[in-house]
């Protein structure tokens, strides 16, 4: 079996030192050497550095959370007033060839297999189009064999002729593939490396092309280089130490800016959730107050970056956090193949924790004073 720094048969790799930095920085963070007066100094510096960045995931920053919070809302209002995306997923398809411990998908689970035809993704594009959305994520499981780039291609162009944003979650693909779909209209790319930790990314994947951690860790590059505009960063917090991974994926993002300026630069905060085939592979010592100072520390270093909370959290949780840190925000969620015109053909992903729908979401932001966009990019 290969090893997870092996490349397999087909993958692209780029000429990049930024994995190599990124590794090196996480080897070298230790998230309890920093002090009171360290965060002290990163929140009163106008931009933080990667240093600053460090200790505000620190556990010494636990007690600074009100500071940070008013710091982070002050970033949120400068960089994109009192406005809040709305959008939806769609699962076109969710067959796998990958054995991740973690997640519903995995392609030895016993769960029910689907994929839309063309006619079912345009009505489901329809019905989702007709709730007043112009943002729409097209997602898969990962198997190339079951959705191939031309299937996810016409899938992507369906939805470019409905939505004025279209963005991919699927499996990690080369420049020119990137470049494929971003022809038939995808605008951003999100992919997960799930841990930077590469003892237990090897643990984690023990099968598949997803066990191959440097080919996932390019893909945003790849993407950029394919022509996307945006890429979507994170880690799947709780499957390893919750703070180094999010430094990591934090200093993923940073470097990829630095090198890519016209990128424009998104990230999530997944924590594990339960699945249908473990209901017991609940949260790992990720509890709410730890997200929350995640999500504010990632404002506070990079503070012009889209910030997404998912429906993995509870409706009160994410409402606080619009307007303080995130900036993006799902609604009227179906985690299984289809289920917004007709049933749903496959299982879902994971399990929702927020099913209100769009008009929901929708009033929830004007009564807290915020407005909700639907239409920030215009295709010409």
């Amino acid at each position: 079996m290969l090893d997870c720094m092996s490349f397999q048969y087909g993958m692209e790799a780029i000429d990049s030192d930024i994995m190599h930095r990124v590794l090196s920085a996480s080897d070298a963070y230790d998230p309890g050497a920093f002090s009171l007066a360290d965060v002290h100094a990163a929140l009163n510096r106008d931009r933080l550095g990667v240093r600053d960045f460090g200790a505000l995931l620190s556990p010494a920053a636990a007690e600074f959370l009100e500071r940070m919070a008013v710091r982070a809302k002050g970033e949120t209002a400068r960089y994109f007033g009192n406005t809040v995306r709305l959008f939806t997923p769609l699962y076109i398809a969710n067959h796998c060839v990958n054995s991740c411990v973690y997640c519903g998908f995995n392609c030895k689970n016993n769960i029910r297999r689907g994929k839309l035809t063309e006619d079912e993704i345009s009505h489901e594009l329809e019905a989702i189009a007709a709730t007043g959305l112009d943002e729409v994520l097209i997602l898969t499981g990962e198997s190339r064999e079951r959705s191939g780039v031309e299937f996810i291609g016409r899938a992507v162009r369906a939805a470019s002729q409905m939505f004025g944003t279209v963005g991919v979650e699927v499996y990690p693909m080369n420049t020119d593939e990137y470049a494929c779909l971003h022809e038939c209209g995808a605008d951003f790319v999100s992919v997960y490396q799930e841990t930077y930790d590469l003892e237990i990314y090897d643990k984690s994947h023990p099968a598949g092309p997803k066990r191959c951690f440097p080919y996932r860790f390019h893909s945003h590059e790849r993407a950029l280089l394919g022509g996307m505009r945006g890429v979507g960063f994170g880690a799947l917090l709780g499957l390893g130490d919750p703070c180094k991974d999010a430094y990591s994926a934090g200093l993923h993002a940073f470097f990829l800016q630095q090198k890519y300026p016209h990128a424009e630069i998104s990230f999530s905060v997944p924590r594990i959730r339960a699945i249908d085939n473990n209901p017991d592979a609940g949260i790992h010592g990720v509890g709410e107050r730890l997200l929350l100072q995640i999500m504010l520390a990632f404002r506070i270093f990079m503070p012009f970056a889209g910030m997404t909370i998912s429906t993995r959290e509870r409706p009160g949780f994410r409402d606080a956090v619009l307007g303080m840190c995130a900036t993006r925000i799902s609604a009227g969620v179906c985690v299984g193949v289809g289920g917004h015109e007709s049933e749903q053909k496959g299982d879902g992903q994971f399990v929702i924790a927020d099913p209100r729908s769009v008009e929901e979401i929708h009033a929830m932001l004007q009564n807290r004073g915020m407005q909700p966009v639907y239409t920030d990019w215009i295709r010409v």
